[in-house]
């Protein structure tokens, strides 16, 4: 069984390691699919595992992972486990955010979960301008920071805020966030949030890294990611990947493929010169494209 130690590590500003590549598991909901792609990725090397309530595979996910932790052959702990979940927009608010996180954790079946991030700044239902999306989601944050201090989660974070929405977080909190996680790629190059949470020492963590997948399987053909893949004799999935791991953001690539699982896995194996990244950087401009849902309106 391959090690952690493959995957280089950010540290969060509470002290926690986290790798900085995991495996995504959007839309993998088949109990048999979501078993094998699992076991592929711990074997190939992931240990970092991003899910969410509303992926509903929480707890196939858990009766999975906690299936290698029982056999010893094998030698894993739960600690060698990074496993993450978030709050959908459904349940915002201080009572459905404390009791859907206590779902969650009983659905992994595990003791504690290293982050869970709320999902998106909005509440289903309301409107974008309704003022209820920021008592609701301010009230989501208190219950996080609470599950934090009582030690069931490590790290708290949100997911699809924008700079206006983070600035309010942080002009509340108790405990900072850890991690922002939101749609990155070269179409997307999100540079003032970024820099925002570098300032305030937030991780960043991309989704759809490759556009999902549209940048790799041809409906959007760019040259000059194919160009930058041949100078390193790579795949355009890895430049991508590569590209927001040298933006120092976590990349979450999800597969059902074993292949595909082992190649997203094999970017620390050569690096985008300066030059290149400038390259994909003004992609942004060029062709500029959101491929996932926009929080630009929620009030």
């Amino acid at each position: 069984m391959s090690k952690m130690s493959t995957i280089p590590k950010f540290i969060l500003n509470n002290g926690i390691e986290i790798p900085s590549l995991g495996f995504g598991t959007f839309r993998i909901q088949n109990s048999e699919t979501i078993e094998l792609a699992i076991k592929s990725a711990i074997s190939s090397g992931y240990r970092l595992i991003d899910s969410a309530i509303g992926y509903r595979n929480e707890a196939m996910i858990g009766k999975t992972i906690n299936g290698l932790i029982q056999d010893s052959s094998l030698g894993l702990k739960r600690e060698d486990f990074f496993i993450t979940s978030k709050l959908p927009p459904s349940h915002q608010g201080y009572d459905n955010c404390r009791r859907e996180f206590l779902s969650s954790l009983a659905r992994f079946n595990m003791d504690y979960l290293d982050l869970f991030l709320i999902h998106w700044p909005g509440t289903q239902k309301l409107q974008l301008s309704d003022p209820r999306n920021v008592e609701n989601r301010k009230g989501s944050w208190k219950a996080l920071e609470e599950l934090y201090k009582e030690g069931k989660i490590r790290a708290i974070g949100v997911s699809n805020y924008t700079q206006k929405h983070l600035l309010e977080l942080l002009s509340y909190c108790t405990v900072t966030p850890t991690v922002l996680q939101f749609e990155l790629h070269p179409l997307l190059y999100q540079k003032d949030l970024i820099d925002l949470c570098k300032q305030n020492n937030i991780q960043v963590q991309a989704y759809s890294s490759l556009g999902g997948g549209e940048l790799v399987n041809g409906k959007m053909k760019i040259p000059i990611i194919d160009q930058i893949a041949q100078n390193h004799k790579v795949i355009p999935s890895q430049i991508l990947l590569r590209w927001g791991y040298q933006h120092e953001a976590i990349v979450i690539p999800k597969s059902i493929r074993p292949e595909k699982i082992k190649e997203n896995i094999n970017i620390f194996q050569f690096e985008l010169t300066e030059e290149e990244m400038e390259s994909l950087n003004s992609l942004s401009n060029l062709y500029p494209k959101r491929f996932c849902w926009d929080p630009t309106d929620v009030i």
